[in-house]
């Protein structure tokens, strides 16, 4: 019997891996968060003192790469070299980082294969850059999840604030501005809305009328729900 695949593109803090996680519980299906993967590199790269703009040593890098995901009551826990890496690799450092690895054609070749064989054997609710466009283009149902780049920094700092970190609003804003322009400017699958993705705008709206929208759009196109 063929999987389910539901993909959500989006730019950083569109509120992707939130909506995600919370459809994914409630159709019972695996939340693979793509953006993770991407995070441990950087953060591999990091801790190797290879800057995450060096493509020629953060591609050497990736022999000394093993990335694997485990689930526990039901989230995603992401593992580098046996680590669980899953709060290490959310640090402002680490996110500019993995936009940064994320051009480079080596990482996306390695990390796509992996995507795709996770969807193979399990119904998925896949969030990232390309998932639509480039790893799972046969998806059930695609959307492109947007909102406002102010209201996207502001939530994301109110995260990060949340966690205890020490940031500026202002910081918070232009990182999220560079993360942008890297990720729809980039060679390797840049972010763009699949043709066949429904656009859903949060902005303005709560989570719970965020994931409501978003909800409705994949009932409309896998419609076992």
């Amino acid at each position: 019997m063929s999987t389910k695949k539901i993909a959500i593109d989006g730019p950083a803090g569109a509120g992707k891996s939130t909506i995600a996680k919370r459809l994914a519980a409630k159709l019972g299906y695996i939340y693979v968060d793509t953006g993770a993967m991407y995070r441990a590199v950087a953060l591999s790269c990091i801790r190797a003192g290879i800057s995450t703009d060096d493509e020629a040593g953060v591609t050497a890098q990736l022999k000394n790469i093993s990335i694997d995901i485990a689930y526990e009551g039901g989230m995603q826990q992401i593992f580098l070299c046996g680590e669980n890496v899953s709060e290490s690799i959310r640090t402002p450092e680490v996110s500019m980082g993995a936009s940064n690895v994320s051009r480079f054609l080596g990482v996306r070749e390695m990390l796509v294969n992996y995507q795709r064989k996770i969807a193979e054997k399990h119904n998925v609710i896949m969030d990232g850059r390309d998932i639509a466009t480039k790893v799972l283009p046969d998806a059930d149902a695609a959307v492109f999840l947007t909102a406002d780049v102010k209201e996207r920094a502001k939530r994301r700092y109110d995260e990060l604030i949340l966690k205890g970190d020490n940031v500026n609003f202002d910081d918070v804003l232009e990182d999220m501005k560079r993360r942008d322009k890297n990720d729809s400017t980039r060679a390797n699958s840049p972010l763009v809305k699949a043709e066949n993705a429904v656009l859903a705008d949060t902005t303005g709206k709560t989570l719970d009328e965020s994931e409501a929208l978003v909800f409705n759009i994949i009932r409309e196109k896998v419609g076992e729900f």
